[in-house]
């Protein structure tokens, strides 16, 4: 160990470099594990070029022995470690092996190399990898050089975290007070798992009372991102309940007809996806791949929307005005529209896979992370809810479908062809939901059976924002997304449904109109 100390300062203070010889490289690769590391840190203390490189085939085992020379092989050509000349492998060469141990100080080697490298991006990575190791104090002057040339703020604090981490160990009371007071400033997980252990392990009263108060605020700390994770999940819920509303809003809301179908009507949309996703994989150039999304918004909404005009013009716009016969109609055409897709897809979920721009997420804290397709799914339901409301509140179509939904004969009187306000209103509605379909297909499963795990909720939605009003249904959709969140968090997924139904059945009993009454002659007739 005191050998492997000795490299990583050798690696932090390296001089002018000097050539990796061909007596250094085969030292390093072969022998005793003693002799490889004490020759790998005379080679740190000599600065010889090359070395991380070399120490890098040794990682990845593409270092080769022959009685005469050290090659590394990279699967296509062969070249001398110390020449760095290309050459041919031959037969009899032998593999180089590495125990844990070996690997170990390779593995710090590599990143002391990578700490003083002027790119910030290696920097990081050469912490994390040391992150990732089991370090003891005899390390503290390898953190000690790394931290004394350290100019990202960031870097240096975590640097500073893993010294305090190695110090919270030493023997000296006083070093680990320190250490434990410099801890209480972590959000770590790992952190807190320290913390753990060495209050069970500590004997001094005064350190203890410091690892105590530091765990307290750790925890603290934890705790917040734990609940800051949840309200984002709720939010994701709820932006997705509210894309799923939206469209009912208008059918339910507006039109008056209970679209049991308004699920199936998203199943189409995010099998229209997925049917985007394959056509730019099948006929288009891989590096367009990542865009199919954009393509694939305006192909649901056109697709789910044709398909709602085809409902409307032959089965629902001879049931206006008897709630409970559109009920029966939709919930059979609901049927239909998942044996169709049974029959052309297949019973099983088919995959959607995220494009590039979509994965990964936003750290802002050790245990919150935000991924980037939820971030985006919450921008797109309120880019769509502008939408439909600039539709309905400044369009001669949303004019039309105002006049028409508060009193249908005068709207004929004066000009309006309501039959035609009323398909372009249900197929806007059909298509909200195909962009419904659109963005769950990014977050969660698409198959056959996408549009039931929705419909009860959407229509919650709805009647607790009050029919046919906007305003009602973002703030009704957001609250229960985050509500039942909170709610799952505390007492289950099954128990968070029930208490939330039970919610929604006694606040519509003290107030039937929803949070938004509907006013004027309509809703007093």
């Amino acid at each position: 160990m005191r050998r492997l100390m000795l490299l990583l300062a050798g690696l932090l203070l390296l001089g002018a470099a000097q050539a990796l010889t061909p007596e250094r490289a085969r030292a390093i690769a072969s022998g005793d594990t003693d002799a490889r590391i004490a020759a790998l840190s005379e080679a740190a203390a000599q600065g010889e070029a090359g070395l991380a490189a070399f120490v890098q085939a040794l990682l990845e085992d593409g270092v080769k022995l022959t009685p005469t020379q050290v090659l590394v092989f990279d699967g296509e050509k062969t070249v001398d470690a110390a020449t760095g000349q290309v050459t041919t492998l031959p037969e009899g060469a032998e593999d180089v092996v590495n125990n844990n141990r070996m690997r170990g100080a390779l593995q710090a080697a590599l990143a002391a190399l990578k700490l003083r490298s002027p790119e910030l991006a290696q920097r990081r990575e050469a912490v994390a990898e040391l992150a990732k190791q089991s370090l003891d104090e005899a390390q503290l002057p390898l953190l000690d050089q790394a931290l004394a040339t350290e100019r990202d703020a960031g870097l240096k604090a975590r640097l500073e975290l893993m010294r305090a981490a190695l110090v919270i160990a030493s023997p000296d009371a006083a070093k680990r007070l320190a250490a434990a007071r410099q801890l209480a400033a972590s959000g770590e997980p790992a952190v807190k798992s320290l913390l753990l252990e060495r209050l069970a392990a500590e004997g001094d009263a005064e350190v203890k009372s410091a690892l105590a108060q530091a765990l307290t605020a750790v925890e603290r700390r934890l705790a917040w991102g734990e609940r800051l994770g949840l309200v984002f999940t709720g939010l994701s819920l709820g932006s997705i309940l509210l894309l799923v509303a939206l469209g009912l809003a208008i059918s339910y809301g507006l039109m008056g007809v209970i679209n049991m179908a308004h699920g199936e009507l998203m199943m189409v949309g995010a099998y229209a996806t997925y049917v985007v996703q394959n056509l730019f994989r099948a006929h288009l150039p891989a590096a367009w791949f990542d865009a199919y999304v954009l393509a694939a918004v305006p192909v649901s909404f056109l697709v789910a929307a044709g398909v709602g005009a085809v409902l409307e013009r032959s089965v629902i716009r001879w049931l206006y005005g008897r709630p409970l016969e559109t009920l029966l109609a939709t919930w059979g055409i609901s049927l239909v529209l998942m044996q169709a897709v049974r029959s052309l897809f297949g019973a099983q979920n088919v995959p959607v896979e995220n494009p590039g721009w979509l994965s990964g997420g936003v750290a802002l804290m050790s245990n919150l992370t935000l991924p980037y397709n939820r971030i985006a799914i919450i921008v797109f339901a309120f880019a769509v809810l502008a939408g439909v409301a600039l539709l309905i509140a400044r369009t001669r179509l949303g004019l039309f479908v105002r006049g028409v939904t508060q009193n249908r004969r005068m709207a004929a009187c004066v000009g309006v062809n309501t039959a035609r306000t009323d398909t372009y209103a249900f197929a806007l509605g059909a298509g909200i939901a195909g962009l419904a379909g659109c963005a769950l297909s990014q977050v969660g499963n698409v198959g056959p059976d996408l549009g039931q795990n929705y419909i009860v909720d959407s229509f919650m939605v709805v009647v607790l924002g009050g029919v046919g009003q906007l305003a009602g249904t973002v703030i009704a959709a957001l609250g229960l997304g985050v509500l039942n969140k909170l709610l799952e968090d505390w007492a289950g997924a099954v128990l968070a449904k029930i208490m939330v139904l039970v919610f929604i059945v006694v606040f519509i009993q003290k107030r039937p109109q929803g949070l938004f009454a509907m006013k004027g002659r309509s809703a007093e007739a």
